[in-house]
């Protein structure tokens, strides 16, 4: 492929993910796809690069957001802890699993979050 191709396609994936990461879908539900499907990349790859860019999206939106109000300090403690102990495990099981398992879970685990949408819709109707 082309360099400024990929460069190119870099930008705009990061430019996507930036935006619906700023909206609070988490912008790692479209990156880790676009750089797996498009640009060929490993699957454990993509999770790391993943994590690195959501680091800097998250900083953002955490600021905007805390000075909008939209952020509740009570009780944050319980779930900043338990988002560290389980991201740790979580990283530790990854780590170990072959990519196309990873590659299937997320495809499963993004299927049920669409069906789960797609439910809450028509319940709100």
């Amino acid at each position: 492929m082309n360099i400024f191709l990929t460069i190119f396609l870099y930008l705009l994936f990061g430019f996507i993910a930036g935006i619906f990461g700023g909206l609070g879908m988490g912008g790692g539900t479209l990156l880790i796809p676009l750089l797996t499907i498009f640009l060929g990349l490993d699957q454990k790859l993509c999770q790391g690069i993943n994590l690195v860019s959501f680091l800097v999206m998250a900083l953002f939106s955490l600021i905007i957001h805390y000075k909008n109000g939209y952020i509740v300090i009570d009780n944050i403690i319980y779930i900043v802890l338990s988002g560290i102990v389980f991201s740790l495990v979580g990283s530790m099981l990854a780590s170990h699993l072959p990519s196309d398992i990873l590659r299937v879970a997320f495809g499963v685990f993004l299927s049920i979050l669409s069906v789960l949408e797609v439910i809450k819709v028509i319940k709100e109707k």
